[in-house]
């Protein structure tokens, strides 16, 4: 099957912004989406895991996604659509796809019992009924479900919409490696994610790029060109200057990442719907320190100087 939809380059995982009250920010999600198309990017996801798409309602989904869309413009919108229950998965693709999305994100869900067949039957009856280009999830962090390389690439084989795989198993470089492997001469972009955590390893063993979260995405659409240029002691180099700033921000929950926006003028607030926390005692200064250190000086709410970096 023939997929319009470009998963490579650099495609953010945009937060979801909310007000004091926590109803949805749409001011501020248009403001994050425009920034982005601004950049260049290859395209946005809403409603991942650092969207807090468990915490909200089908309403609020809706909302978000119509927001989006509405600000991408040309750029293609990909949408988070798991959902342990097959029929309910399919109602947040039907969603999605009615709203103007390009595509949807979908993970496993842990079963009683793990079965790989069960987890293939999951993607085959959800690749039938989209209508959506799909990709395919591996985030055993947040779903508890560890699916193996000949599981990936038979879904990958044997269900038409599946249109690209986010890996995010760890360390992903050597499973990226493998899921290749086992591929053959399949044409499937991999992506990783994670923040960006094993950045440039996921480079060198043949990521297509980043579909990730981290509040820089300047910072990864040059490290994705140094690599196309196979400049890699450029890439080296910025991924070793941003380090210290990636790994801060892989702290559990999305409340650094969502400061960090703050801070770039994105975001009004840093609210994460309860139950989730916000920044812990001392993080707000720590952050300080961290920026300063990495970006002397540098205004955050305009976009960064790529070629300085």
């Amino acid at each position: 099957m023939t997929h319009d939809l470009r998963f490579s380059g650099v495609v953010p995982i945009l937060a979801t912004p909310f007000h004091a009250d926590e109803s949805v920010d749409t001011e501020s999600l248009d403001r994050l989406v425009r920034f982005m198309a601004a950049l260049g990017v290859d395209g946005v996801t809403v409603l991942g895991v650092l969207g807090e798409s468990n915490r909200l309602s089908d309403r609020d989904r809706e909302v978000a996604i119509s927001a989006a869309v509405a600000a991408a413009g040309a750029m293609p919108v990909i949408v988070g659509a798991s959902h342990p229950g097959t029929r309910a998965t399919l109602d947040l693709i039907a969603m999605a796809a009615d709203l103007g999305a390009k595509g949807v994100m979908v993970a496993a869900s842990a079963e009683p019992v793990p079965n790989d067949d069960r987890l293939f039957e999951y993607y085959r009856r959800v690749g039938e009924g989209s209508a959506l280009p799909i990709i395919l999830q591996d985030h055993p962090a947040s779903t508890s479900v560890h699916m193996t390389v000949p599981l990936l690439a038979r879904i990958a084989t044997e269900v038409p919409r599946i249109a690209g795989i986010k890996e995010e198993a760890t360390p992903t470089p050597p499973k990226l490696r493998a899921i290749r492997k086992a591929l053959g001469g399949r044409e499937l972009n991999i992506m990783t994610g994670l923040g960006a955590l094993y950045g440039h390893f996921d480079l060198e063993a043949g990521s297509a790029g980043f579909n990730t979260g981290f509040a820089f995405p300047e910072v990864l659409m040059e490290m994705v060109a140094a690599a196309r240029a196979a400049d890699w002691d450029r890439a080296r180099r910025i991924y070793t200057r941003f380090l210290p700033l990636i790994v801060f921000e892989q702290q559990p929950g999305v409340a650094v990442r969502k400061d960090i926006l703050r801070r770039r003028g994105l975001l009004a607030g840093n609210t994460v719907r309860h139950p989730g926390a916000g920044l812990p005692p001392g993080a707000s200064e720590q952050l300080d320190a961290l920026i300063e250190a990495t970006l002397p000086g540098v205004d955050l709410t305009k976009p960064l100087d790529r070629a300085g970096l």
